[in-house]
């Protein structure tokens, strides 16, 4: 495990960089982590993180990209809910991803 320090606080990190601890999970937390990542969040980010933290909280399961994209399609329209948008977001990879910097486990079905 790594650690990522936010507000002098030292977060633990499992090997492949999702919080080792999902009560460890905040704002500040999903911005150190994007920034590692090379990302800046906008309100689109967080508009799927919270989206993202709403189906984790429904379902306790990180969706893989399928169903994260008919849910964000469900919820957000089809405007944002599709693999381009997604993509454009999240580097290509939005089902890992934005689950890491939501502070989910990795979809299971993700390598």
């Amino acid at each position: 495990m790594t650690d990522l320090i936010v507000d002098a606080r030292p977060i633990a990190l499992d090997k492949d960089g999702y919080l080792a601890d999902r009560n460890d999970w905040s704002p500040s937390v999903a911005s150190a982590l994007a920034t590692a990542e090379g990302i800046e969040l906008t309100a689109e980010h967080w508009e799927i993180l919270d989206l993202l933290r709403d189906f984790y909280s429904q379902f306790q399961l990180s969706p893989a990209t399928r169903p994260l994209i008919k849910y964000a399609a469900l919820k957000l329209g089809p405007a944002k809910g599709n693999s381009l948008h997604l993509n454009r977001l999240f580097n290509g990879t939005p089902a890992k991803l934005a689950a890491k910097l939501a502070g989910l486990p990795k979809p299971t079905n993700c390598l």
